[in-house]
Formats: structure tokens, sequence, C-alpha cells
């Protein structure tokens, strides 16, 4: 016999939430990468503010026009990030865009130094034309120091064929001791103009006549005549000319011609190292680059690019030392090849005595951005894959390696935010935000029983399966979608449970008034639901509008309270629906709800008791 319109069976309702767990926990336990013991497929993702780690913030600073990089230049540039410091072998890392111009980089558990993952790694292969140093005269660059922790190798930097495919090798980079003789550096010719007759750009030649402007004709005059680095020891006047140079910004240095960044003694690598990496990105350009901040080098066109590089890998060589492994592609090892025989033979673009390395022939400089990570002298024809040695540590053959393998970054970034968390303080964290969630509910629950009693097990109830929903999730969420439950997260959970407690109020209290108006308990439970669930709907409503719109237009950890508050809230209401209701239903039937003490229904029950009294006195007499 089918039930009565209106009349509902709870525990169908009761199957499928049953059914629900069933296929959360097994996805919990089984699926999306769950190993290890039992406790830690019970973990969910944890953020560094609940378990310590770093967050670096990396903020766009290309556009020339001020606006922000596109959407598509932005993502390209995460993917390549994200990329660059799994190689690290980092795990679990988080790389998020924030806004229209940040990137958002998370390693929860990891305290790292991550300036070099947002580097442009825009690598070219030039060589080597002339060389001076520091104050611009011109004459062989004195032997490198070594920087602790710098990618930048010091030493005697070389490159080596990985194998026997190769011809020879490639030298140390020329010590101090091999200086040229003065003829050399006064013979210096400027390169031919069919290197540089490519047209300049309008925009560019508007900012020179700026900087000529900013230093004056006699400087301006001074420095275009110069066909080779000035001695101002021999003519100290030119120094007093030319001064206005070491005034100039690196973006103003950046527009002026490679001859006259190179020739002009005043302009020193101090400026050349922080012009943008775009400035002298150009393969068809030469340019000018300095080697440890000491070492000025004018460059040729770049032969060979870092797209030509098919794979980069730290290894360790014969000597146990660390070495980045360069394998080129097809076209880019024919490439290779041509540019290792034309230093070798010193064709094409002749190199100076300046840039000659200790066994006389021409070097080639390995550039990475704006700094040349070794510049070895060329003893062969390279027709195998090679290696860029020198003092390298294991961390700087591998950064180095991952952002050659994982190429340029469409956009330049500039670190604004670096935030390190010990384990110990996110540690504290976590005690602390469970803590609060737990006094909150346990604070819910005292109040649930002490007012509604036997009603207050209902509320007890459903707390606990939410909380099982949830946490379920989170750990489903966290490998499927790398949701990471942060201190922000727990905060929006326990905003949740006051969401929660508001519909059981709804509900009993409209329970309650469906008896005081007359009816029987087992009938006020299916009416006073029917006026109760538009009311929970709608709160409930609210609430998740409330968290969807805040995370749509929040960043950071607020989208973490945000999801966080709406999780909580769509899971609350899959319990209203498949648990309080059905069971309340059950309770209905039971002799206990119909007791005052007992239900929770307080003084409803007695006022519809002297309602449904006979009004007739002498009834009641008899």
């Amino acid at each position: 016999m089918a039930p009565p319109q209106g009349q509902m069976r709870p525990g169908r309702q009761l199957a499928v939430l049953g059914f629900i767990f069933v296929v959360l926990y097994l996805l919990v336990f089984f699926a999306g990468g769950a190993s290890g013991s039992f406790k830690d497929r019970l973990e969910p993702k944890l953020g560094l503010d609940l378990i310590g780690g770093t967050r670096m913030t990396l903020q766009a600073t290309n556009s020339v026009d001020g606006k922000p990089p596109t959407a598509q230049n932005l993502e390209e540039a995460r993917q390549i990030i994200e990329n660059r410091v799994n190689g690290l072998g980092v795990a679990e890392a988080e790389v998020v865009t924030e806004g229209n111009r940040n990137i958002v980089i998370s390693l929860p558990g990891e305290n790292r130094n991550l300036d070099e993952v947002g580097s442009a790694a825009e690598l070219r292969f030039r060589k080597v034309l002339k060389a001076a140093d520091g104050s611009g005269t011109a004459a062989a660059p004195p032997a490198a120091t070594a920087a602790p922790g710098s990618v930048t190798p010091s030493g005697a930097p070389s490159a080596t064929p990985s194998g026997s495919g190769g011809q020879g090798g490639m030298a140390p980079a020329p010590s101090a001791s091999a200086t040229p003789t003065p003829s050399a550096s006064a013979s210096a010719a400027a390169p031919s103009a069919s290197a540089s007759a490519e047209p300049v750009p309008a925009s560019i030649e508007e900012q020179r006549k700026a900087v000529e402007q900013k230093v004056g004709a006699a400087a301006w005059q001074a420095a275009s005549g110069l066909q080779a680095p000035a001695d101002l020891s021999a003519d100290p006047s030119l120094g007093d000319k030319l001064k206005p140079f070491s005034t100039l910004s690196p973006q103003e240095v950046a527009v002026l011609p490679a001859q006259m960044q190179f020739n002009v003694p005043t302009i020193g690598c101090a400026q050349l190292d922080k012009r943008p990496p775009a400035s002298i990105s150009d393969p068809k350009q030469q340019v000018v680059s300095c080697e440890d901040g000491a070492s000025k080098y004018l460059l040729d066109q770049a032969k060979v690019l870092g797209t030509d590089v098919d794979d980069a890998n730290a290894v360790l060589d014969q000597t146990n030392a660390w070495v980045v492994s360069l394998d080129f592609t097809g076209d880019g090892q024919g490439k290779w090849t041509a540019l290792t025989r034309e230093a070798f033979t010193n064709e094409g673009q002749a190199c100076d005595a300046t840039a000659l390395g200790q066994d006389g022939k021409c070097r080639v400089a390995v550039v990475l951005d704006n700094e040349i990570v070794s510049s070895p002298e060329i003893q062969g024809v390279l027709t195998g894959n090679s290696q860029i040695t020198g003092n390298f540590t294991q961390k700087d053959a591998s950064a180095l390696a991952g952002q050659l393998r994982y190429g340029a970054l469409p956009v330049t970034f500039e670190p604004q935010e670096s935030q390190n968390v010990t384990a110990t303080l996110g540690a504290s964290h976590l005690r602390a935000g469970l803590l609060a969630a737990g006094i909150g509910m346990l604070l819910v629950i005292i109040y649930a029983f002490f007012y509604y009693r036997l009603l207050g097990s209902v509320i007890f109830l459903s707390l606990i399966l939410s909380a099982l929903l949830v946490f379920g999730a989170l750990v489903v969420l966290g490998r499927q979608i790398g949701f990471t439950l942060t201190l922000a997260g727990i905060a929006g959970m326990i905003v949740s449970l006051g969401v929660a407690a508001d519909s059981f109020v709804i509900y009993f209290e409209r329970l309650k008034d469906e008896i005081r108006e007359g009816r029987s308990p087992r009938s006020a439970v299916p009416r006073a639901w029917v006026r109760a669930r538009r009311t929970i709907i709608s709160a409930n409503a609210i609430t998740l509008l409330s968290a969807v719109v805040l995370y749509v237009v929040s960043v950071g950890t607020v989208k973490g309270f945000a999801f966080a508050l709406g999780l909580a809230t769509v899971l609350d209401l899959v319990v209203v629906f498949l648990f309080r209701h059905p069971i309340m239903t059950m309770f209905a039937r039971t002799r206990a709800f119909l007791s005052p003490r007992v239900s929770g229904l307080g003084r409803a029950l007695p006022a519809r008791s002297q309602q449904t009294q006979p009004r007739n006195p002498r009834a009641k007499e008899a």
C-alpha cells in the first residue's frame, strides 16, 4: 500500500546519505593518489600558515604603457614558474595568479629562496667581440671572484663536450695576466656596418634624444666619437666630458647604442646589470653585458638561442663537480656547431685581442637575462652536446637547469613580498584553529541540549555528520584540485557553525508554533518542515551567494575563507534534507517525543493540552 500523500519514508533519505558517505570515504582511502598509512590517507592538504613554509608574491613589471600583461601571458608565466618550482624537487607547491599582475608561490612545509624562479631566463649564446674592465680600459677582464649562492660561476668556468662527439673543448676564460698590448686595443675597429644596420624604432630614437639632452651636447659628441674604450688616465679632460653618463639610470642606459655603452668608461656594470632584460634580448643586435660585475663585454649577434636547447640537467661530471648538461634540438645542434666553428677559426665578425682566451681563441658568452653565466674559450668545433661548468653548487646548477629547461617567461617579474612561516608557528596556528572550532561546536551542543533536550541530540548528530562530510571533502579536494586548508578556511568553517545552528532554530521554533496552534507533535513535524524549509533554503542561499561573490572578488587567503564557508554551507544543506528532517520524522513516532521534559518542546505541549480540553464544565466535573 502506498503511503498517504505528503507522508515521507525517512529510510530512503538516510540510505542516500549513507551512500554519499560510503562513496566519499572510498575516494578518501582509495582514489586520487591515496597512499601511505591509514593516518596519512586521512590528512587533508594544509596551507603554509598551518604547517609552515614559504610564500612569495611576484608582480609583472614589463608593461611599458602601464597596462597589465594579458591574461594569456600571465597564465603562461604561471605555468613556467610552476614547472620551475616543481623542477627544484618541491612537493605540493602552489602557484596561482592573483589579480591581473601578481603570481603567488606557496610552498607548504618548505623554507626556500625563490628569487630565481621568477627571472625571465632568456638564454643567448653570443661570441665575445671585445672586453674591457670596469673602468673602461681596453684590457682583458680580471679573474672572476666567487659570490656565494650566485648562479654566475666564478674561478675558471668552461664548457666541455659531453661525450665523444665533440672535437676539443672549451677552455677557461682568460685571467688577468693575459693583458693584450696597447696597440691591440688602440687598433680595435668598430664592428662592421652590416652588423648594426638594423633600423632604430622611433620610440627608442625619442628616448635617445632625451638622454642626449640630459647628458649635454658635449658629452654626447665625445661619446659618439669613441671607436674603442677610452683611457681616462691618458686624457683626464675626456673623463670630465663623459661624467654625465654615470648619472644615467639603467633604463636610460638601455636605449643607448651598444658601441656607446661599451666605449664610454663612465657607464659601468652597476648600470648595465640592472637594465631590463628585454633591452638585450634581440638576437639580431650586438649587445653589451657584464660578467661578475666587473668585466664589460661587447657581444656579437646571438647565433644560438634558448629555444635551441632541448633539455638541461644538473649533473656531476668526472671530477665530481656540478655542471649543467645541455642537449640541443636538431636545428640547434647545427647552429651550435656553426657557432663554435666560427669562434674557433675567428670567422665572421672577428674578435679582437682583448676578447681572446689563454690559447688565443675566441670565446662564446652564455648570456642568461642580463648576466653572463660563463664565457669559455672555444678550443675546437663541438658537434655533440655540451656542458656549462663552473663553480656551481647543486642548488645553483639545478636552478639554472630549470630556467633553461622550461624557457623564458613572457613577462618580467619583480619580487614584492616573501614570507617564511616556521613549522612551529604553523603548528600553533593549527592548534588554535582547531581549538576555536571545537569550542564553538561545544557551545552550540551545550546550548542545544540545555534548550531543546532530546532535539539537541538531532543537532549534535547533524553537526557530527556535517563535520565528517566536510573533512572527507577537504581530503578529496586537496588531492583532486589542490585545495589547501588554511587558517582562514578554518575560520570560514567556524562561521558556518552559526549558519547551521540558525537552521535548527528555525525548524524547531516552527515546530513549536505548529503544536501551539493545536496540532499533534506527529502531524506538526511535516507541516513545520514545509514552512521552515523555504526559510532555511533562503538563509543558506544568501550565505552561499556571499561566499561565491567573496571568492570571485578576493585574493589570497580570503579565497580560502570563502571556499570553506561555501563548502560547509552546501554540505549543511545536504545534512538538513537527508538527515535532520528524516530523523525528526522518526522521532515524532516515539513516546519520548510526546514528553515536554524529554523532547525539548517545552511549554508547547502543555499549551496544546489546555486547548484540546472540553469547554463544557459539566463534562469536566463528570
